[in-house]
C-alpha cells in the first residue's frame, strides 16, 4: 500500500498508481503468452530462425500498440509526468542509511590501489602539513615546504696573478684560473592561509622562509677569495637570512568568475617578465595584483625598496641600499585572437642613489672602481613588450625593451649622460616527437662613443636571464672579471662592465652583445631531459673596451659557447631533481685581445630535494 503524503489529491494519485500496476500485470501476462508462442513457432519452423525473429518482432509491435499504458506511451500534452511507486518516500525516511560527517575533508574516493593512507612524512597523499586538511575551522590551511639545494661547481676562468703569488714561478699576468665551489642552501617555508577552493582567491596568507647557507670557494691564486692576500686561497662562510616574510590580503572580487584584486607586502619574490631579462629578485616591497576577463588578463604593480645582498650567498641582508624599483605590467592571453600566445607589456623604473659600498670580501662595488669612481645617481625607465606561447605549431618567445633616463656621472663617460639603450630577443622552436628544435637571437645595444653625453648601451636592473642555454652556458652562468669590474655578470648575458649585479649599479656605457643560438632539447626518457646549445657571441661596439683598457684595435668577435645540460627526475615529480651541466668556451679575436686565448670551461651538478 502506498502511503498518502498529505496532498488533498492523494486518493486520486493512488487510483492512478493502481491503474498503472494493473496495466503492468496485463503486459507481463501477455509477454508470457508471446514467449510460449515464440517457442512453438521455433519448433514449427525448425532452424529457420529468421522467420521466428520476424514473428517475434511483429508480436512485440502488436503488444506495444495493444497494451500501451502510461509507462509505454508518450504522455499527453500538459499531463503530469508519471511517478514510479518506489520513488515516493516519506521525508522522515530520507536520513535512514546515511552517516553524518563533521566536515567535507573526510570524504574519501572509492577504494583504489592508488589511494594510500596519508602520513606526516608523505607529501603526496593527504597530509595536514601540505594543506590537504584545514588546521583550524573549515578553511584555514598550513603548508610546510623544506628544500635542500646542493650545488657543486668546477670552472676555469681568466684570473690575474696577484703580486703576492700563491706559488713560485707565477710570472705571467694571468694566473691559474681553476676554481672549485660548493653552495648549500637549506630552505624552510611556513605558509598559513585562509581559502576555500582552487578557483577562489585566498582571503589572506602569511609566509615566512628562513634560509641557511654554507658556501665554499677554493682558488689557485691569492686575492680571489678576499681582497686581502693574507686570507689565502680558500674561503668557507655560513650565512642565515630571512629570505621571505610576507603578508597577502584579498581586497575584492571584480567579477562572478573570481577575478580579483589582492595586495602583498614584505620580502617576496617577483619576476617581471617571462625570461627574467630586466628584474628577477626576492626583495622587500609591496605588490598590488589581480586579473580580469575570466583570468585572461593579469596585472601587477610592484614597488621594492631594495635590500643589500650578501656577496657570497646572494641572500638578503636586513640593510637598505638606497635603491627603489617600480614595475607595472599587464599580461594578455590569446593576444589578438591567437590561441595560446600570451603577450606582456611593462614599465620598469629604477632609482639608484649610489652610495659607497664594499662587499663582504672587502672589494669596492659602489661606485664602480673604474674611470670616474665617484658616487652618482641613476634614474632609468624601461618600456617593454614580450611574449610567450605558440602560433600554430611554432613556439614563440620574444622581447623588446627600450631604456631611457639619466645618469648623473657615468664612470666610463666621466660626465652626466642621457640613457638610450635597446634590447631585443627572439626564440623560435618546433616540437617533433621527442625533440624540440630551437633557434634564438639576442641583442643588447652598445655605445659607439663612450665619451659623449649619450649612453647608448643597455643594462638591466637585477636580471636572471634564462635564454640561449641559461645557466648551462658558460658566458651566461659565469661572472668574468675584467680590471675590477665584470665583463659579464653571473646569470646574465649583457656585457655591462659593472662591478656586481647584486651590489653594483647599472652601467649603460658598454660594448653590447649579439648572440646567435641553435640547440635541440631531447626528452630521452620520461625521467631524463637533455638541453644542448651552441652560441656565437660578438660585441656590437668595442670602443668602451678600448677606452676602459686603454687598448686599441680590439676585435668584435667574442667566441663560441658549447653547452649541454641534463635534468633527471627519478620519480617523475619535483621531490628529487638532479641537474648536471657542462660548457666549453672557445675564445675568438675580441676575447683573446682583452683576456685570454685559452679554452675555458664550467661544469657542475645541482641536487634539489623537496618536501
Amino acid at each position: 500500500m502506498v502511503r498518502s503524503t498529505g496532498n488533498p489529491d492523494g486518493a486520486g494519485h493512488e487510483a492512478k498508481l493502481t491503474k498503472v500496476e494493473s496495466k503492468k500485470t496485463d503486459l507481463n501476462i501477455f509477454e508470457s503468452m508471446v514467449l510460449r508462442e515464440f517457442i512453438f513457432q521455433k519448433s514449427l519452423y525448425g532452424e529457420s530462425f529468421l522467420k521466428s525473429i520476424l514473428l517475434w518482432l511483429s508480436l512485440i509491435i502488436f503488444s506495444s500498440s495493444a497494451f500501451a499504458g502510461p509507462l509505454h506511451r508518450r504522455p499527453e500534452k500538459n499531463s503530469p509526468p508519471p511517478v514510479a511507486p518506489e520513488s515516493i518516500t516519506d521525508p522522515k525516511d530520507i536520513s535512514k542509511g546515511t552517516k553524518p560527517l563533521p566536515h567535507r575533508w573526510d570524504i574519501k574516493p572509492p577504494p583504489h590501489e592508488l589511494n594510500v593512507t596519508g602520513h606526516k612524512y608523505d607529501p603526496y597523499n593527504q597530509n595536514i602539513l601540505k594543506g590537504d586538511y584545514p588546521i583550524w575551522g573549515e578553511d584555514v590551511f598550513f603548508i610546510f615546504t623544506g628544500v635542500s639545494d646542493t650545488a657543486l661547481e668546477a670552472k676555469k676562468l681568466p684570473v690575474p696573478s696577484n703580486p703576492s703569488a700563491a706559488g713560485p714561478g707565477r710570472i705571467p699576468f694571468f694566473g691559474d684560473g681553476n676554481l672549485q665551489a660548493i653552495q648549500q642552501n637549506f630552505k624552510f617555508s611556513f605558509e598559513l592561509y585562509q581559502g576555500n577552493t582552487s578557483f577562489k582567491p585566498r582571503t589572506w596568507a602569511l609566509k615566512v622562509t628562513p634560509v641557511l647557507n654554507v658556501n665554499y670557494l677554493h682558488a689557485q691564486e691569492r686575492g680571489i677569495v678576499n681582497a686581502s692576500v693574507a686570507n689565502g686561497t680558500s674561503r668557507t662562510q655560513f650565512d642565515f637570512a630571512l629570505q621571505e616574510a610576507l603578508v597577502e590580503v584579498h581586497l575584492a572580487n571584480v567579477s562572478p568568475y573570481y577575478d580579483f584584486i589582492s595586495i602583498r607586502g614584505g620580502i617576496q619574490p617577483f619576476t617581471s617578465d617571462f625570461r627574467g631579462l630586466i628584474f628577477s629578485d626576492t626583495n622587500f616591497g609591496g605588490r598590488l595584483f589581480g586579473n580580469l576577463n575570466n583570468n585572461k588578463i593579469q596585472w601587477n604593480v610592484a614597488y621594492f625598496d631594495m635590500l643589500e645582498k650578501n656577496t657570497n650567498s646572494e641572500l638578503n641582508m636586513l640593510e637598505r641600499r638606497d635603491q627603489q624599483v617600480l614595475v607595472a605590467n599587464l599580461y594578455s592571453q590569446d593576444f589578438l585572437g591567437v590561441l595560446g600566445w600570451t603577450n606582456q607589456f611593462s614599465v620598469h623604473y629604477n632609482h639608484d642613489r649610489g652610495t659607497t659600498h664594499y662587499d663582504v670580501n672587502g672589494i669596492l662595488t659602489r661606485p664602480d672602481p673604474a674611470g670616474a669612481a665617484t658616487n652618482h645617481e641613476l634614474n632609468s625607465v624601461y618600456l617593454g613588450w614580450t611574449s610567450d606561447g605558440h602560433i600554430g605549431r611554432i613556439n614563440v618567445n620574444h622581447a623588446f625593451y627600450f631604456a631611457l633616463g639619466k645618469d648623473s656621472l657615468n664612470p666610463q663617460a666621466g660626465q652626466k649622460v642621457d640613457i638610450e639603450g635597446q634590447l631585443a630577443a627572439l626564440e623560435l622552436s618546433y616540437d617533433r616527437d621527442w625533440i624540440r628544435f630551437r633557434s634564438s637571437a639576442f641583442y643588447s645595444s652598445g655605445d659607439s662613443n663612450p665619451r659623449d653625453d649619450k649612453a647608448k648601451g643597455f643594462d638591466s636592473i637585477f636580471d636572471l636571464q634564462k635564454f640561449a642555454g641559461g645557466e648551462n652556458s658558460f658566458f651566461n652562468h659565469e661572472a668574468i672579471r675584467l680590471n675590477g669590474v665584470n665583463l659579464v655578470q653571473r646569470n646574465s648575458l649583457i656585457p655591462s662592465l659593472r662591478s656586481s649585479k647584486i651590489e653594483g649599479q647599472s652601467n649603460f656605457v658598454n660594448p653590447g652583445l649579439l648572440l646567435l643560438n641553435v640547440g635541440p632539447d631531447f626528452e630521452i626518457l620520461q625521467t631524463l631531459r637533455a638541453i644542448a646549445n651552441i652560441n656565437y657571441l660578438r660585441f656590437i661596439h668595442t670602443e668602451p673596451l678600448e677606452i676602459f683598457l686603454n687598448q686599441s684595435n680590439i676585435r668584435k668577435d667574442i667566441g663560441w659557447d658549447y653547452s649541454l645540460g641534463l635534468q633527471y627526475r627519478p620519480f617523475l615529480n619535483n621531490n628529487v631533481i638532479v641537474n648536471v651541466r657542462g660548457a666549453l668556451f672557445q675564445p675568438l679575436g675580441g676575447f683573446e685581445d682583452i683576456l685570454t686565448s685559452n679554452i675555458l670551461y664550467s661544469a657542475g651538478t645541482n641536487l634539489i630535494l623537496t618536501f
